[in-house]
């Protein structure tokens, strides 16, 4: 009867230790099919311009180191090898990784298919697939052709747009705003500003296109005409370049270039410093790279995406999600800098600091006409066509 009693008790033990087992199972599992969040993987594809841009890509890699901090998940940093992606993307989904994220411009291997293989979409349809700034993921009706791909769209021709009416303001006050140090070409003698491409693709001139219209926007209000020139064939490696490119529109009168081109961006704004004119940069806040000599950064935070769809598999919501993702001014992941930097090597004058408080005043005026829709700027990213002939106040060179 004691020994009865015993297993009796011992049984009872085990049945009470097995459902303690299961419930703290239960309330540590997350994410797809209950796994744990140790359990998850998420990948990131770096594009050409490489892990230490200081930017577009670090900014990614930032988003997954706090994930793997704040949510517990795995991740993996892949280099961007050329013709590479598509044995990135196998690579990683071959060993589990569940969600993977490229910043290359490189699709066809995911949603086409290359020479006699399926699309790697279709391959792994049980790892979902981020692309950023385009949207390859539909046919040619517009219809979504795999649920296991997500396009990631900033809206990076507004915030562009902002920066284009910052250097039309700027540049039409620099002899107020400005003392020792610069070389501005005055307006009496031509009025251009540039734009350095690292390739002609719709994540490039996204930002272009919103950067022009933003000084047209300004050149109308204040009836004057604005040179543009461009080159869009700068790579993503090369600051020399981006050194020689600039300094040949600097030469041409331009007072201030744009550089979407990863790393070639440093010798635009090294060379703005040398010319004494200004350059604005992108994906982070650069402004500090040059002080006084970078007007702004055109901001692509790509931490806030890839940290809210990680939280999202954790979450076991990330199917639920839509397949195109959205992120506007108000989303915290576009915009451009507050320009502080700049503000500190502004003239010491009453006449400089009221001027610059009148700009602001306007930049933000200009903000909220984007954000209500008075303000309409064409997005690249979705398939709108730029019409360089609708801006009456720019020639483009």
């Amino acid at each position: 009867m004691k020994k009865r009693a015993i297993s009796i008790f011992l049984v009872l033990v085990m049945l009470v230790f097995t459902f303690a087992l299961t419930g703290c199972g239960s309330q540590a599992s997350s994410g797809t099919g209950g796994s744990k969040a140790k359990d998850l993987k998420i990948g990131i594809i770096t594009s050409d311009a490489g892990r230490n841009d200081n930017g577009y890509n670090a900014s990614a890699i930032k988003g997954a180191i706090k994930a793997s901090k704040n949510l517990g998940v795995q991740y993996k940093v892949v280099d961007y090898t050329n013709g590479g992606t598509a044995k990135s993307f196998q690579a990683l989904a071959q060993n589990g990784y569940n969600l993977i994220f490229t910043l290359e411009y490189d699709f066809n291997a995911l949603v086409k298919g290359v020479g006699n293989n399926p699309p790697i979409a279709k391959q792994f349809p049980n790892t979902t697939f981020v692309v950023f700034n385009d949207n390859p993921n539909v046919d040619s009706h517009g219809k979504t052709l795999f649920k296991n791909v997500i396009s990631v769209m900033f809206n990076v021709h507004q915030a562009s747009y902002l920066a284009g009416a910052a250097s039309a303001l700027i540049n039409e006050n620099a002899k107020t705003l400005f003392g020792k140090g610069y070389n501005f070409t005055p307006t009496s003698q031509t009025r251009s500003v540039g734009f350095i491409g690292g390739t002609n693709s719709n994540g490039i001139t996204v930002f272009s296109d919103g950067y022009i219209e933003g000084v047209n926007y300004v050149a109308q209000q204040l009836g004057v005409h604005y040179d543009f020139y461009t080159n869009f064939n700068a790579g993503f490696t090369d600051p020399s370049l981006g050194s020689s490119l600039s300094g040949s529109f600097y030469d041409k009168g331009a007072n201030v270039v744009f550089a979407c081109a990863g790393v070639v961006g440093d010798g635009v704004t090294a060379k703005a410093k040398q010319a004494g004119k200004l350059a604005i940069q992108v994906d982070a806040d650069k402004d500090s790279q040059q002080p006084g000599y970078v007007l702004t950064s055109t901001l692509k935070n790509t931490e806030v995406p890839v940290y809210k769809l990680t939280d999202a598999l954790v979450h076991g919501s990330l199917n639920k999600m839509a397949r195109v993702q959205n992120y506007s001014l108000a989303s915290g992941a576009t915009g451009i800098t507050d320009m502080s930097t700049l503000q500190k090597h502004l003239a010491n004058t009453s006449e400089a600091k009221a001027k610059w408080k009148e700009i602001k005043t306007e930049l933000n005026t200009i903000a909220n006409k984007i954000n209500d829709g008075q303000i309409k700027v064409t997005n690249a990213q979705i398939g709108e066509k730029f019409d360089p002939s609708s801006l009456k106040n720019v020639t483009f060179k």
